[in-house]
């Protein structure tokens, strides 16, 4: 076969669920043509993933896709609460809370929101479709991948059985743990899922989502708490409680919480099937009962009453309930050749973090600016460097998984213990903890922090170790000079869809004296820049909260200044979540130790920051060399 009979693209991502949808709207936001091929052919109504973490947040926000978050996609989590014991109440006092409804990860974001993966799902596809770069096949079935030279040639069936094929300069699998890319194309070459960390942890859990109605006077005239003068939304309240839960029961840990909007009044409940216990057999109606209604059963002493208090199970919809593993692997290689695997297909998490749906989002921000790099780069009889930036890739991506996993392992750890003795030293170690005010505080923010911490380098990875390169930017709020105009999220100023630069220029002042001269060392770049780094789409930022007292003595295109919580709190972006609490508007200027010249690659990673024109001239030579080799 020819390949004249082959529809020729630059890339070809098999799946589309949340990994790939985010990779296709990134390339699709970088002018790369590519094809998507999904099995199933509508998206599946089933709400699997309910937790998204504050990077994957921004992550959507880079997509295009903000202002759905808080009004169709679903809500900020707020509270975790882990609670202890083995009587099954789930509003006792908590042994450790923590608060993600707070501003202090360094996104910009909450720490979490709860979300219903269909309708994600549904606004990706919208992001992802609206570009004219990418062609969407549903319905289809991946049948073949194979790899020539600089292509790949694929082949996949439509809903009507005809066969289709593709040539492509990568093929990306985004379809799962169990997919065909890895598991038909990558396994016989090798590539194979291994434990992931060596805090092991390998169990089987019952999955249950429920839809709540509200009981009435009219509906239940017999329900005893309409005497105490309850009204429904308390009572949904009462057996239904807003923070999250991870039930902490040594003899069956459990988890659970409210997802999506609160007018969804959608519930997950997840508990560890026993070992001699089937997991088919504990989704099943009886063993729920057993299982999970005395945690939405009261005691009647609670409120006076002699008999126990249900709530009615006529007021409860089950939208899914099936066992799944809870398991912590990853692929040994990520990549061969020219076909790349992300997401579930390349890893797979244990959900006591959160961290499945994220983990995939990372995966696609950094590996669609490569993708791009790749793409850009004309076939030719110069060897390829696809495997070295590709195993950069996998090097960055492997040392931010092993800190997620690691803080999703420590999640678990609390949730699943069943040692007396530990469990006894874990409640008395937190009990001293809360007296010392730092200790108290990095217990109730979590382990957002981690998601900060810089990449260590290793030859050949597209960062300066030297200037704070391989550090995670910090989003701040900021303003346009001269305008009482919106508030923006810096990323949106800096990587506005508009711009040319694979890697942007951020120019970060203390004050506007410096705006002359940190212009005019911009200039002194434009000849060395090659057109990799556009000078002219350079974003300033004034990291004062009161520049507009002070004169300009030049324009103001591209200048902005800080924005303080309260007129983000006023803005259109705060609108459907909670206000930006303890947000510390300098967090970006110290990060940067007061170097004002700071590249920036598409995945918000730092290139290299920087305070003088002669080491700018040098970071910008050296990612251009990067860039064009």
């Amino acid at each position: 076969m020819g390949d004249t009979d082959y529809e020729t693209t630059d890339v070809v991502i098999c799946g589309c669920g949340p990994t790939g949808a985010l990779l296709s709207a990134y390339l699709g936001r970088m002018s790369i043509p590519h094809v998507v091929i999904e099995k199933e052919p509508e998206i599946t109504t089933d709400p699997r993933g309910i937790a998204l973490d504050e990077d994957g947040i921004r992550a959507l926000q880079g997509a295009g896709i903000y202002d759905p978050i808080y009004s169709d996609i679903g809500a900020c989590m707020r509270k975790f609460k882990f609670i202890g014991g083995t009587d099954k109440v789930l509003g006792k006092k908590a042994f450790l809370e923590m608060d993600y409804g707070t501003t202090e990860g360094g996104t910009g974001h909450v720490g979490f929101i709860c979300h219903k993966q269909p309708i994600l799902e549904k606004h990706l596809r919208t992001a992802m479709t609206s570009s004219s770069f990418c062609q969407l096949q549903t319905n289809a079935t991946m049948i073949d991948i194979r790899e020539e030279g600089d292509y790949v040639y694929s082949q996949y069936r439509d809903g009507q059985g005809k066969i289709h094929n593709l040539k492509s300069r990568f093929l990306v699998g985004a379809d799962g743990k169990t997919g065909f890319t890895r598991k038909s194309f990558m396994e016989p070459l090798g590539i194979r899922m291994e434990q992931a960390h060596q805090s092991f942890y390998d169990e089987t859990w019952v999955a249950l989502n429920w839809e709540i109605s509200l009981p009435t006077e009219k509906t239940h005239p017999n329900f005893p708490l309409w005497k105490l003068g309850y009204t429904p939304q308390e009572v949904y309240d009462l057996f239904f409680p807003e923070s999250f839960r991870f039930v902490c029961n040594p003899e069956r840990p459990a988890v659970c919480g409210r997802f999506g909007l609160p007018s969804d009044r959608l519930w997950r409940f997840e508990f560890v099937v026993l070992s001699g216990e089937d997991g088919q057999e504990m989704s099943n109606p009886e063993n729920i009962e057993k299982v999970v209604f005395p945690y939405i059963t009261h005691p009647g002493s609670k409120y006076g009453l002699i008999q126990d208090i249900a709530f009615p199970e006529d007021c409860i919809r089950v939208l899914r309930s099936r066992p799944f593993r809870f398991a912590a692997r990853s692929c040994n290689r990520w990549s061969h050749g020219r076909v790349v695997l992300c997401g579930d297909a390349a890893h797979v998490f244990p959900p006591f973090g959160g961290q499945g749906i994220a983990s995939g989002f990372r995966d696609a921000i950094s590996l669609a600016w490569r993708l791009v790099l790749l793409c850009r780069r004309q076939p030719s009889t110069k060897p390829s460097n696809h495997e070295d930036v590709l195993s950069g890739w996998y090097i960055e991506r492997k040392q931010q998984l092993e800190r997620s996993l690691a803080s999703t392992i420590g999640n678990g750890t609390f949730v699943t213990e069943s040692n007396p003795l530990k469990i006894c030293l874990r409640d008395w170690s937190l009990y001293f903890m809360h007296f010392i005010p730092s200790w108290r505080r990095d217990l109730r923010l979590g382990r957002r922090k981690e998601g900060m911490v810089p990449y260590k380098y290793s030859p050949g990875l597209p960062f300066d170790p030297a200037h704070k390169g391989g550090t995670f930017l910090r989003q701040v709020y900021c303003k346009p000079v001269g305008s009482s105009g919106d508030v923006f999220f810096s990323d949106d100023i800096i990587f506005g869809k508009e711009k040319k630069g694979l890697f942007q220029l951020l120019v970060y002042l203390r004050d506007v004296n410096q705006l002359t001269s940190a212009r005019e060392a911009v200039s002194r770049i434009e000849e060395i820049s090659k057109e990799e780094v556009h000078c002219d789409e350079a974003t300033y930022l004034i990291g004062k909260l009161d520049i507009e007292s002070s004169p300009i003595t030049k324009g103001t295109s591209s200048l902005y200044r800080l924005a303080t919580a309260e007129e983000f709190a006023g803005s259109p972006l705060c609108r459907g979540r909670p206000e930006p609490e303890y947000y510390d508007p300098h967090q970006l200027g110290k990060a940067l130790g007061g170097n004002k010249f700071v590249l920036v690659r598409p995945d918000r990673i730092v290139y290299a920051a920087c305070d003088d024109v002669s080491r700018l001239e040098k970071v910008v030579s050296d990612a251009v060399a990067y860039l064009q080799t």
